[in-house]
């Protein structure tokens, strides 16, 4: 095969923009579309789904999306690859075969199973990451439409690349080339401007999903349709690269895909050329996500306007304490935070107005039900003046834990449900290696000390992503420009970070170097608690923490702030 592969991405979420199918099929040249639609959050949400009803545990969205979407992928010859199976990607596909029947398309439908493991004693789900053999297979077998349960996101795009390329197991690079791609694709828009730092000076009210153009050796163009709306460039892939990854090598059970051997160049108008990637046999076990219901939990937002709010938060915690001791259910975990958006002399009532939330959590619902909400309701009008909240109590409701484990890859049953029926199983890579840690690259030189600074936000010479992997957070930065880079390199150190960042300051952070990107990765652990299902803190995916310590000011050498380049600045 001498040309490249184009694949395009429809979804990097359940709930995602919904005519993106259609937009992708129809907006340019595509051989491949991919719908990503599971995240840890989500197997739960598709867990008590299938408690109410065991046919279902699939994303029911993506059926919808087909139903104009499975006939112009058949005129266009366009092969569909997603994980919207998610429990059961057996249910699914037998779903879509109904479809096609109904339509009136003639598709060849294969799915991927093996992911589902024996659930634990009070867990919900259990399902290993496997990666794109079963795909492959699937693919080479004929099939139209791939449907698969919990794969990791690149795989996705690792399958169909090993299907068309004819690449095995240990074509470690190639493979690896495509991981980058996969995982470049697998969040939609965050790859052409959504969620992007410097999202000033570009059309970002549409942004087009992203196309990665895959060649033979595993290198890439990311791309987007002509005429969408939003951005590829270097800042943009850079992002997503950073996005909710950690050190140098990026494991998967295709292949460790190394981070730090990335190369970007801006090849023209919305074309960033991903090559030079190196890759590494995967370790011999797979990750396995596991959810589980934690408890009951529940919230209420006090709202405080004008003089006194400290004061005011006081009294409305001692109030709510001793009614919850009157009741004589008191939770085990309850958690105030006063959250300061009041402003001084404010023109509106809303800009005077802070927010105190409460939030409660038990193994008992009755502990965080009638208990919470009517000692909130009782003080309605024996509290501080003013009182409202912003919604009424509620019942409260149950919160999810994720967890995650290893078992070896070898117990595993990978299998490629072919559309003839056949089963294949897809047995683990021959070479593995264990996972180790890259030893530390050196850092560039440093700018010459004793030039003049300034008071700044960080984010004036530097780009930030983040995001959540269970309970921990990952931050990704980048520099804007070389200088910037030699300057971040050596002063958003470990401690530096803790210092911008204080929620972080009793927590073990860990600084992976990336020089090729010109970046730094922080894995905070523990900051997110027992993950986004536990919603154990205001931003509970670490979405915004990135943009938080973009915010924040220390001492900036002037030559930077006066000479980089950033999107922003030339907005």
């Amino acid at each position: 095969m001498t040309g490249p592969l184009r694949i395009g991405n429809a979804s990097g979420f359940y709930g995602d923009r919904f005519d993106a199918v259609r937009e992708m099929l129809t907006g340019g040249p595509l051989d491949v579309l991919t719908g990503d639609y599971l995240a840890e959050l989500t197997m739960l949400i598709l867990g008590r789904s299938r408690l109410k009803d065991p046919a279902r545990g699939y994303a029911t969205t993506f059926l919808r999306q087909l139903e104009e979407g499975l006939g112009l992928a058949h005129e266009r010859g366009v092969k569909i690859v997603t994980n919207a199976g998610g429990l059961n990607p057996a249910g699914l596909a037998d779903a879509v075969r109904e479809l096609a029947h109904k339509v009136g398309v003639p598709v060849r439908v294969a799915h991927v199973e093996g992911d589902a493991l024996p659930v634990p004693e009070g867990y919900l789900t259990a399902n290993a990451y496997l990666g794109g053999a079963g795909i492959a297979a699937c693919l080479t077998g004929g099939a139209d439409v791939v449907v698969t349960g919990r794969v990791t996101d690149a795989a996705l795009v690792t399958g169909p690349a090993a299907a068309h390329f004819g690449w095995g197991p240990d074509d470690h690079d190639a493979l690896a080339g495509a991981v980058v791609a996969g995982h470049v694709l697998e969040c939609g828009t965050q790859a052409t401007g959504g969620n992007y730092a410097f999202f000033r000076g570009h059309d970002l009210r549409r942004p087009g999903f992203p196309v990665a153009e895959i060649h033979a050796d595993g290198s890439s163009v990311v791309t987007k349709h002509d005429g969408t709306g939003g951005v590829v460039d270097v800042g943009t892939v850079t992002a997503q690269l950073l996005y909710e990854t950690g050190g140098a090598r990026y494991a998967g059970p295709d292949v460790t895909a190394r981070l730090d051997t990335v190369r970007l160049v801006q090849e023209g108008p919305d074309r960033v050329r991903i090559s030079g990637v190196r890759g590494e046999a995967p370790p011999a076990t797979l990750k396995v996500g596991l959810n589980r219901l934690g408890g009951w939990r529940n919230e209420v937002v006090f709202v405080l306007t004008g003089l006194d709010i400290e004061a005011k938060a006081r009294l409305v915690q001692d109030q709510f304490a001793d009614a919850l001791a009157r009741s004589g259910r008191q939770p085990g975990d309850v958690r105030w935070e006063l959250v300061r958006t009041d402003r001084t002399d404010a023109g509106t009532e809303e800009t005077a107005s802070a927010l105190l939330r409460l939030v409660v959590r038990d193994q008992d619902p009755e502990a965080v039900g009638r208990a919470v909400s009517g000692a909130a309701v009782e003080l309605a009008l024996g509290s501080y003046p003013g009182f409202h909240v912003t919604a009424p109590p509620g019942k409260g409701a149950p919160y999810g834990v994720f967890e995650a484990a290893y078992v070896p890859a070898s117990d595993v049953p990978h299998v490629a449900v072919l559309p003839d029926g056949r089963r294949v199983r897809q047995e683990p890579p021959v070479r593995t290696r264990p996972l180790r840690d890259v030893e530390e690259p050196p850092l560039p030189e440093p700018l010459p000390s004793g030039g003049p600074t300034r008071t700044a936000p960080l984010g004036r010479v530097a780009g930030a992503r983040s995001g959540d992997k269970g309970g921990d957070a990952n931050v990704g930065v980048w520099a804007v420009g070389d200088d910037a880079w030699r300057w971040l390199a050596h002063e958003l150190t470990v401690e530096r970070f803790r210092e911008l960042l204080p929620e972080s300051a009793g927590l073990t952070v860990v600084r992976h170097v990336l020089p090729n990107l010109r970046a730094l990765n922080f894995v905070v652990h523990g900051l997110l608690g027992e993950g986004v299902a536990g919603r154990h803190r205001f931003d509970p995916q670490a979405k915004a923490v990135g943009e938080w310590l973009r915010s924040r000011y220390l001492a900036i050498p002037v030559a930077l702030l006066e000479a980089v380049h950033a999107p922003e600045v030339n907005a």
